[in-house]
């Protein structure tokens, strides 16, 4: 049974909630009578996404961003809160693997600055830029915060070793902002394994092919994330600081 809450007066902003991870989390929260700020690039894909919620008479706004820039995660946070009128939770989900194939971990020449550069500025410092926007208006409201890690940040086998590593950095980082934000503001995270979505990256005939070994023998679906970030945010009052692993068996 799906997790079910009365979110009729909370304010949610889901970074890279146009798709994938991101897009069924926005869902969760509308069908628990949230309104819900979706944060993506600006472009016909997120504003096409938004018209159609609202035309189907769901709460919601779009917050076009990148977070991989600090002027725009800034502006585009303090924006979401204006429209929302307030925030009571902050879903850091958006994030990159940079590069469309997957690096082997002895492939530095792949393992590029240029790679290195954008995985820390989107999936690293991307989270915290928009914590930091965020931080004094959670405060208030006594909310929470979930970013999107990654199975990959405890044991490689990610699209990069520097993908791997930014992961690594977000759950140590959550731990650190639920000491920073404590006792008002609750920060966990998930940690995903395979996920059945288009993502940039694909693993055809490698990490894909590992789902037979999964004990649950598949990759997790979004709306299954998704239900955890909702706990997360919703309810698991007395949780904080924690990341917990959701890939269908995966590590064991």
């Amino acid at each position: 049974m799906k997790p079910n809450f009365d979110l009729q007066r909370h304010k949610v902003l889901v970074t890279g909630g146009a798709s994938g991870i991101g897009l069924a989390t926005v869902m969760a929260f509308l069908r628990n009578g949230a309104t819900v700020a979706i944060n993506d690039l600006p472009g016909e894909k997120l504003d096409s996404l938004v018209d159609d919620l609202a035309a189907r008479g769901s709460k919601v706004i779009a917050a076009p961003g990148d977070i991989g820039d600090a002027e725009s995660a800034s502006e585009m946070v303090g924006r979401a809160i204006a429209e929302l009128g307030g925030l009571n939770f902050l879903v850091n989900n958006a994030g990159t693997p940079a590069t469309r194939t997957p690096i082997a971990p002895a492939d530095f020449d792949r393992q590029d600055e240029a790679l290195w550069s954008r995985l820390v500025n989107v999936n690293l410092l991307g989270p915290y830029r928009c914590t930091r926007a965020a931080a004094d208006t959670l405060r208030q409201s006594q909310g929470a915060i979930v970013n999107t890690a990654s199975v990959s940040a405890f044991g490689g086998g990610g699209s990069s070793s520097p993908y791997c590593a930014t992961k690594a950095a977000l759950v140590a980082i959550t731990r650190e902002w639920s000491r920073a934000l404590a006792p008002e503001v609750r920060v966990n995270a998930i940690a995903p394994g395979l996920v059945e979505s288009d993502w940039m990256c694909r693993f055809e005939g490698t990490a894909f092919d590992a789902a037979n070994e999964i004990p649950l023998q598949r990759p997790g679906e979004p709306d299954e994330y998704a239900e955890f970030i909702l706990f997360l945010a919703a309810g698991a009052t007395y949780m904080t600081g924690q990341t917990v692993i959701i890939d269908g068996g995966m590590m064991t």
